[in-house]
């Protein structure tokens, strides 16, 4: 299967309810790599590389955590970057 890196953005009760910490480590059961941060709109930007799958099974699992509630995933196709590991930037 081929990698992709998508570009999210996520909106809804998505700060301050662990959102990020859910993705660090549902990235490293996944396979996925890429970074997660905070906005000052209350939004949480996320890069995702890894293959289709695993990064949609990612999501999933960050969506049914307890006090998470996305209401908008937006993502976009950005270029690959050959990145090996997950991190929490800001």
């Amino acid at each position: 299967m081929a990698i992709v890196r998508r570009r999210y953005v996520f909106t809804g009760s998505v700060q301050g309810v662990g959102f990020r910490y859910r993705a660090f480590y549902a990235a490293r059961e996944n396979g996925v790599s890429g970074w997660v941060k905070n906005e000052y709109d209350g939004s949480v930007v996320m890069e995702a590389e890894g293959e289709p799958y695993c990064i949609e099974r990612m999501i999933e699992q960050i969506q049914n955590g307890r006090f998470v509630d996305i209401t908008s995933a937006q993502y976009t196709a950005v270029p690959v970057q050959d990145s090996h590991s997950f991190e929490i930037t800001g």
